[in-house]
C-alpha cells in the first residue's frame, strides 16, 4: 500500500492517514527502574484543531503527558524535563501511534534556556514570541504554556520568544499520526543563587541527549518507535539538532550524562531536521565575513575591513582543510569557488522554484522590481555579486560571533562559573578589548568546541553512530550566519554517504520554515511509516 489517501481517511500535512501495510511491533526493552520509568497511564486526554498547510482544519484528540524529568540527578528539573503528545483520534478516526515515528522537537533559540515545565498541551516551547506563524505554517487552538525564557534579540515573526522554532512541525506531526516529544534544556542565561552559570556549554546538548536516552530506555512503554526518532530545531536549536544527529552515542559526552543520572541507553537518533543552524562557531566569524563582508550594516556603515579581510583569510584556510566536495558532483569546495557553488546548487534553484510558483502577472511584477534576475526557459540566473546586493544589509558587525568586547550570546554560551562570557577563538582572545591579561584561550575551550560542533563528528572524527538522514533548510536572506555553514554541514554528511535533503528558501530570513508539510512527508519516507488506523 502506498501513501495515497484511502476512502474516508484524511491527508494531513502531505501525509495520508491510511492503513498499516506491515508492522514490526516488537517490544523487547524494559525501561529504567524508578524515576526514569515512563508511566503510560499518567496522561491527560486533550483535543485540538490543527490547520494544515492547505488550510484544512483537522480535529486531533491526543494523550498528553505533562513535564517528566528525564534524569535522576537534575541540576534544574524545570528545564531538564520533557512532554509527550500521542494522537489517538484524527478527524473522528481512531489511530494507533504505538509504532509511529517520534518527532523530537526542541524549541531552543539563541542557546537560551527552554522549558516545558508549565506546558498544558502540545507546542509549549514553540508558542508566542516574535510574531505569528510563518506563511504556510499550520496553526492550532491548543492551549500551551509559554517558554520560560525571556524574549531574545534574535526573535522575529518566524520564531518563538528566544529565536527558536515555532510549533509548526509539532502540530503537523501530531495531525499526521506521529508521536511528539518536546524536551526542555538548560541554556546560557541560567544562573544559580551563587551567581554561577549552569546552562553554558555543553549543558544544552547534554540535556537533549539525556532526553533521547530517556525515550529510548522506555522502549515498548512510551508510545512510538524509539528507533525512529527524528529531531527538529531552529537557529541554535537547529545547531543542537544537527549536533544531536552527528554525535549519536559519542563517548565524549559520557561523563556529563553520567553526572546527571541519564538513562543507560543509546542517545543516537534516526534522522535530523535543522533550520538555519547557528553552528561551527569557532569558524563562524571567518565564514560570515567571506559571505557578508562587503555588505554594510543597516545603518549604512561598513564594518572594519581590516578585521573582515583577516577573517576571510581564516575562512579560506579552514575551507581548504575540510576537503569537502560539493553536492551534484561540483568538486572540492574552497573560498574561490564557493560563491559559484552556492549560486548554482542552491540560490538559482531557489529563485526558480519561487518564481515558477507565481502567477504570470506576479512573476512579471517581481522580475521588474528585481532586474538582476534573468528569467529564461523557466529558470532564474544571476551573479553572486548581484545576489549580495539584493540581500542588502548584514545583520551583525565583525567579528559576528566572538566580538572583541565579549558582547555576543555565543560568548555567554562559553562562559564558566561566575564568568558571564569568554572568547572561544584565538583571534577574539588576541584582540580582546575588555581588559583581559592573557592572550591565550582558556584550556577547556578546545574540548567544549568539540562537544558543541557537529562538524567534528562528521569531518574530524566521523561518528558511526550518527544519523544517516538530514533535512537542512535556510533562508536566502538569512544573514544571522553564513550561507556556507549549512552548505558545509550538508556536504560533510553527503560525503559520508548520508541521505541529505537540503535547500534554501528564496527571499526568506532567519527561522523560516516554508515547507513544513514536506518535512512531515519526508519523515514518513525515510522511516518507512504509514499511519495505522484502528478498526
Amino acid at each position: 500500500m502506498g501513501l495515497g489517501a484511502t476512502a474516508g481517511v484524511a491527508a494531513v500535512g502531505g501525509i495520508a492517514l491510511s492503513a498499516q501495510a506491515s508492522s514490526d511491533t516488537s517490544k523487547s526493552s524494559t525501561s529504567d527502574a524508578g524515576a526514569l520509568a515512563f508511566d503510560p497511564d499518567a496522561y491527560t486526554k486533550l483535543t485540538t484543531t490543527v490547520t494544515d498547510t492547505a488550510g484544512v482544519e483537522h480535529s486531533v484528540t491526543y494523550h498528553f503527558w505533562k513535564a517528566i524529568t528525564y534524569v535522576t540527578k537534575p541540576v534544574d528539573a524545570a528545564y531538564q524535563s520533557l512532554v509527550v503528545s500521542v494522537p489517538v483520534e484524527i478527524d473522528g478516526t481512531a489511530v494507533d501511534a504505538s509504532n509511529a515515528p517520534i518527532l523530537f522537537a526542541n524549541s531552543v533559540g539563541g542557546y537560551m534556556p527552554s522549558s516545558v515545565a508549565d506546558a498544558t498541551g502540545i507546542g509549549a516551547g514553540g508558542m508566542g514570541g516574535g510574531g505569528g506563524a510563518p506563511s504556510g505554517a499550520p496553526s492550532s487552538s491548543a492551549s500551551a504554556g509559554a517558554s520560560a525564557a525571556a524574549s531574545a534579540p534574535g526573535a522575529n515573526g518566524n520564531t518563538n520568544a528566544t529565536g527558536g522554532a515555532l510549533a509548526s512541525n509539532q502540530l503537523l506531526a501530531l495531525a499526521a499520526g506521529y508521536v511528539v516529544v518536546e524536551p526542555g534544556a538548560r541554556g546560557r542565561t541560567n544562573k544559580n543563587a551563587a551567581g554561577e552559570y549552569y546552562g553554558v556549554a555543553p549543558a544544552a546538548i547534554v540535556d537533549l541527549k539525556a532526553a533521547v536516552r530517556y525515550v529510548r530506555a522506555n522502549k515498548g512503554v512510551i508510545p512510538g518507535d524509539t528507533d525512529r526518532i527524528v529531531s527538529a530545531g531552529t537557529s541554535a536549536g537547529g545547531a543542537l539538532s544537527s549536533l544531536l544527529g552527528a554525535s549519536g552515542d559519542s563517548p565524549l559526552y559520557a561523563e556529563y550524562l553520567e553526572e546527571l543520572g541519564a538513562a543507560d541507553a543509546s542517545d543516537a537518533i534516526f534522522a535530523t531536521g535543522a533550520w538555519c543552524p547557528i553552528t561551527d562557531l569557532e569558524h563562524a566569524d571567518g565564514s560570515y565575513e567571506w559571505n557578508w563582508g562587503g555588505n554594510a550594516l543597516s545603518t549604512g556603515k561598513q564594518v572594519d575591513q581590516t578585521v573582515s579581510k583577516t577573517l576571510r583569510s581564516q575562512f579560506a584556510e579552514y575551507q581548504a582543510g575540510l576537503k569537502l566536495k560539493g553536492l551534484g558532483g561540483f568538486g572540492t569546495l574552497n573560498a574561490r569557488n564557493y560563491d559559484e557553488y552556492l549560486v548554482k546548487q542552491y540560490l538559482e534553484p531557489s529563485a526558480t522554484t519561487y518564481l515558477a510558483a507565481l502567477s504570470d502577472t506576479d512573476r512579471a511584477t517581481y522580475l521588474a522590481a528585481n532586474t538582476f534576475i534573468t528569467w529564461k526557459n523557466g529558470k532564474a540566473t544571476f551573479t553572486w555579486a548581484d545576489f549580495l546586493t539584493h540581500v542588502g544589509a548584514r545583520k551583525k558587525d565583525t567579528p559576528a560571533f566572538d566580538p572583541f568586547d565579549l558582547s555576543s550570546g555565543e560568548n555567554n554560551e562559553f562562559g564558566t562559573g561566575t564568568t558571564l562570557a569568554r572568547h572561544f577563538t584565538a583571534f577574539g582572545q588576541k584582540n580582546d578589548t575588555t581588559g583581559l591579561t592573557s592572550t591565550r584561550l582558556d584550556s577547556d575551550i578546545p574540548e567544549l568546541l568539540r562537544l558543541m560542533n557537529p562538524m567534528y563528528h562528521l569531518v574530524d572524527k566521523p561518528n558511526q553512530g550518527r544519523t544517516k538522514h538530514w533535512w537542512i533548510r535556510l533562508g536566502t536572506k538569512d544573514s544571522d550566519t553564513s550561507l556556507t555553514v549549512a552548505a558545509n554541514l550538508a556536504a560533510a554528511a553527503a560525503g559520508l554517504g548520508d541521505d541529505v535533503n537540503h535547500l534554501y528558501y528564496w527571499d526568506q530570513g532567519h527561522g523560516a520554515n516554508t515547507d513544513p508539510g514536506d518535512f512531515i512527508t519526508w519523515i514518513a519516507k525515510v522511516t518507512g511509516h504509514r499511519t495505522k488506523v484502528e478498526k
